[in-house]
């Protein structure tokens, strides 16, 4: 194999790598976009979030908040399942052109 034919391989390996389908960047931005969701709901309705009003609150009411539920789910998320999913979407991918 000639020098010019491997170094071009490579190089179209290496783009093929650093550019994502559509569907990587979807899975990508699903767990950021719930995050702002969550923040975006939470100053929209302030009235949601406990420790802004404290009147007659308990733990649960302190713990369990819907808007920053949202926020920990989108990290969970973000963190946890997005980066096995694109992989998973790589892998299938690198397969197919196999």
């Amino acid at each position: 194999m000639s020098s010019e034919l491997a170094r071009s391989f490579t190089r179209s390996k290496e783009r093929r790598r650093t550019t994502h389908a559509p569907r990587v960047l979807a899975i990508e931005a699903i767990g950021p976009l719930t995050i702002v969701a969550g923040v975006v709901w939470a100053i929209a309705q302030p009235y949601r979030v406990a420790f802004i009003h404290r009147d007659g609150k308990g733990v649960y009411d302190y713990l369990v908040q819907p808007p920053l539920l949202v926020v920990v789910v989108g990290i969970l998320f973000g963190l946890l399942v997005a980066p096995s999913l694109v992989r998973d979407l790589l892998e299938a991918d690198e397969r197919a052109e196999s």
